[in-house]
């Protein structure tokens, strides 16, 4: 007589997959148990090592990191060489998130209402090619487009109009000896190089406006301008601070286009480089960087108090 068929144990693999099935609460503080260590050790942990460092100071006389809570540090801050580099780093950043937001706008309101077909994902191969490059490597042709040998300059001089390049260039606090070593020079270049992270996120809030409301409000007799100020800007607000958020805060920190296409005059990024490299002055280096976060935490602030985040 043939013994029935036992029935197959299941594998341990087996026991613990029905083990977290039941319990999807465990479950889910596994799953998310490792990138918040991460994110709590790596991340947090580091900016409250960089907080706790800006309240040091450096003895003047033997060059070593006096570990006692001090505010004389942030009060180096306050000196006008470090105000004027404060300035002029918030100047920039906000010139150039201005600047991207008036040159993505057009871009991405052609590629949500009008590109199809092929045509639509061609537009952003285009939008994100040039981040599959190097940054340096963006840097550095920048550099010799706005040399004086680059074509930048052969254009104006083929134009006959190099006197007002030269007039531009000899404007104090903007121009330099050539578009390749001046304030103006930085500003394209930081232009150029964060314009994708502009267009893409104004590219999906405008996305996501129904193309019923745009028809609504031309039955109602609204003229296009009247629909883009009344309709389509105040929906595309979250696209436009999402992206003003990594323009801003990236032209911030940056170090190494004013490094490559900069003078003697610092930005933040570059003065957190030389007091922590250089002079070897970490607290003061930690002060210098708790400076953007203040500013990027100033800047949401505001942005929510005047409803950018309310159609998130």
């Amino acid at each position: 007589m043939a013994n029935p068929p036992t029935a197959e144990r299941p594998s341990a693999l087996q026991n613990l997959s029905t083990y977290l099935y039941r319990r999807p609460l465990l479950f889910l503080v596994l799953l998310l148990l490792p990138p918040l260590l991460w994110l709590g050790v790596v991340y947090l942990g580091s900016l409250v090592a960089l907080l706790v460092n800006s309240f040091y100071s450096l003895d003047d006389f033997t060059g070593l990191v006096v570990r006692r809570f001090t505010l004389s540090t942030y009060g180096q801050l306050f000196t006008p060489a470090n105000l004027d580099i404060f300035r002029r780093t918030t100047v920039m950043a906000a010139g150039v998130t201005l600047a991207d937001a008036l040159l993505a706008f057009p871009i991405a309101y052609y590629i949500a209402r009008y590109a199809t077909g092929r045509l639509k994902p061609a537009l952003y191969l285009a939008v994100i090619l040039p981040l599959w490059s190097s940054y340096l490597v963006r840097v550095y042709a920048w550099k010799l487009i706005l040399a004086k040998e680059g074509i930048i300059s052969w254009v104006f001089q083929a134009l006959g109009l190099q006197a007002l390049l030269d007039g531009v260039l000899s404007v104090p606090e903007i121009g330099g000896s050539s578009l390749s070593v001046s304030a103006l020079g930085m500003f394209l270049t930081f232009t150029y190089i964060w314009l994708p992270y502009m267009i893409l996120p104004i590219q999906a809030a405008l996305e996501r406006v129904p193309r019923s409301l745009l028809e609504a409000s031309g039955d109602l007799g609204a003229r296009p301008a009247q629909t883009l100020r009344h309709v389509i800007l105040p929906l595309a607000v979250p696209g436009v601070v999402a992206g003003s958020i990594f323009t801003f805060s990236l032209t911030l920190g940056d170090f190494i286009i004013p490094s490559a296409l900069g003078n003697s005059s610092y930005f933040i990024g570059q003065a957190v480089l030389a007091h922590q490299g250089t002079s070897g002055n970490i607290p003061l280096a930690a002060a210098f960087t708790v400076v953007p976060i203040l500013i990027m935490g100033l800047y949401l602030l505001i942005a929510r108090r005047l409803g950018a985040f309310d159609a998130l």
